[in-house]
């Protein structure tokens, strides 16, 4: 039997603090911290394994997108 698989994309912030933010921008409110990458990475795994089985499949299914890229703005702020 093979495991259906599918890729998520996490977007991964520094805040003001030094402190790393993980989200999964396609599983809205799924996000986590951590100080170092390595653990950031455990936690953002297990917390995107927690959000999956909380739904139901055919939601889940819906709810992944494919990524397409980022775009960046540039906007004045002064």
């Amino acid at each position: 039997m093979t495991i259906e698989k599918k890729k998520i994309t996490i977007l991964i912030e520094k805040d003001q603090d030094g402190i790393l933010i993980a989200s999964a921008p396609e599983l809205p409110g799924c996000y986590t911290q951590a100080k170092s990458l390595n653990e950031l990475m455990k936690r953002i795994e297990e917390a995107v394994d927690l959000y999956l089985k909380s739904v139901d499949k055919e939601f889940s299914e819906n709810l992944l997108k494919d990524f397409v890229g980022i775009q960046f703005l540039e906007v004045p702020i002064g």
